[in-house]
């Protein structure tokens, strides 16, 4: 059984001198010859901590007062940054933010992978407010200030944030927390609506509403109006995923769209689909991949976990290639092929297949390919990796969301005649420690 970690009522202060940064975006020090976890401290700051729980091999705390301040530390654009668990580094330069990121990366590919890339890509970076797209808000009804509660979780525990404005979602919904608040309040289920899913496409902003128990006509009807009046698509969800529902508008079909105008090609999906969170970045990532593949229209290209076609459309559009994209999800290749109608495309083709399973005798995989793009979830493709090496494609572009997973995919491909000739961060969470990247390999046996 886990040790339980231990709590105080009343946590210790104590003042600390802060010797770096944790991957997570903590501050790291060292206490009684134990490391000591500081959230909101930066690297060279001595700061008055609250130790918050003890552990045999570490504590954990928080800031309360800085006493000597980093020359990277700023004010942060939100007042709530230092609970809101939505992003960890409002207080931290932006630059100096990538420049952590950066290093995160090189030091998993180093120590995970024993890899170094030749080539230290530029990092790709857009704005750094009000990018988010997709994301789930708790909602919770707290019955001491009988209020309705709107936002992310606080860091470290479940009570949602009290905020009225969100600086990273999207301003068409990141500016109307209060008027949400506020309108559920008004409704008959406002105790049993525990989150609400969000999702923006290019045009529209769709909520989706989560409800523990059938909502009321009047409910139903005061929802309507709400996206009426606000211009947001309303989806009512009383169960599983599989129960979500479209209430408002009545016309059209229940999809949203984002556009990749360099490549003439529109994107439908589902709110309920895995999209990327940050639209600027997707459309400069998805240039940067294709950039990296050099593919000819003579090729077959291989784009693993393609999701709804992310990748694959702008490569069977541009390059005239085969494009033959793989994701394990029936759902997600079913809105593949449907993508690929609505950008008249014939050049690609979508197959469903658990990719940590031998694929060797599947139909797509026994003419070989000479270009692959992988984007795999944050458990990366080690199993993959080790199925593909026999197709010796001459190039692979991987993209991670996870640099300990590429690290370790990364040694892997250098076991199979691979070599890492580029990398670079995708600043694709602003604000946040979370790291993504782009890496190219070559096959040079």
């Amino acid at each position: 059984m886990a040790r339980r970690r231990r709590r105080y009522k009343e946590p210790e202060a104590v003042e600390l001198t802060i010797e770096g940064l944790t991957h997570e975006g903590r501050g790291l020090a060292e206490r009684d010859g134990k490391k000591v976890f500081i959230e909101g401290a930066l690297p060279g700051e001595e700061v008055k901590a609250l130790i918050t729980s003890k552990r045999s091999r570490y504590e954990e705390g928080k800031v309360e007062e800085v006493i000597k301040a980093s020359p990277q530390r700023i004010e942060p654009k939100c007042p709530h940054a230092s609970v809101c668990g939505g992003c960890s580094l409002q207080h931290f330069d932006g630059q100096a933010q990538i420049e952590f990121k950066q290093a995160t990366l090189m030091e998993h590919l180093h120590h995970f992978g024993e890899q170094k890339p030749e080539t230290l890509l530029d990092p790709v970076t857009g704005p750094s407010y009000a990018y988010r797209r997709k994301a789930r808000l708790g909602v919770r009804y707290v019955s001491k200030r009988d209020e309705v509660l709107v936002g992310f979780r606080e860091k470290g525990n479940s009570f949602i944030t009290d905020i009225g404005q969100c600086h990273i979602l999207d301003e068409r919904l990141g500016n109307k927390i209060t008027l949400l608040r506020e309108f559920i309040m008004g409704l008959e289920a406002y105790r049993t609506l525990p989150q609400i899913e969000v999702a923006i496409g290019d045009d529209s902003v769709a909520l989706v509403f989560r409800h523990m128990e059938p909502l009321s006509e009047s409910d139903t009807a005061a929802l309507r109006d709400f996206g009426e009046a606000q211009d947001f698509h309303i989806y009512l969800q009383p169960g599983g995923p599989d129960t979500v529902s479209k209430l408002w508008p009545e016309q059209g079909d229940d999809r949203l769209t984002y556009r990749l105008d360099e490549f003439d090609v529109e994107m439908r999906f589902h709110p309920m689909d895995f999209t990327q969170v940050n639209a600027d970045i997707n459309r400069k990532v998805v240039h940067l991949a294709l950039q990296y593949l050099e593919v000819q229209p003579d090729e077959r290209v291989l784009d693993l976990f393609c999701g709804l076609g992310n990748f694959t459309m702008p490569l069977a559009r541009s390059t005239g290639a085969a494009v033959i994209g793989v994701e394990g999800s029936e759902a997600m290749v079913e809105r593949g092929f449907e993508n690929a109608r609505h950008n008249g495309l014939e050049n690609v083709e979508f197959f469903a297949a658990d990719l940590t399973q031998d694929f060797e005798h599947q139909p797509w995989s026994k003419q070989g390919f000479d270009k692959i793009l992988i984007d795999p979830p944050r458990s990366g493709a080690l199993e993959v990796i080790q199925k593909i090496a026999r197709f010796k494609a001459k190039r692979i572009v991987y993209v991670s969301c996870n640099p300990a997973t590429l690290a370790r995919d990364a040694g892997e491909l250098a076991l199979h005649g691979y070599t890492l000739k580029a990398a670079g961060v995708l600043d694709m969470f602003p604000q946040t420690a979370h790291v993504e990247s782009i890496a190219v390999f070559d096959y040079q046996p």
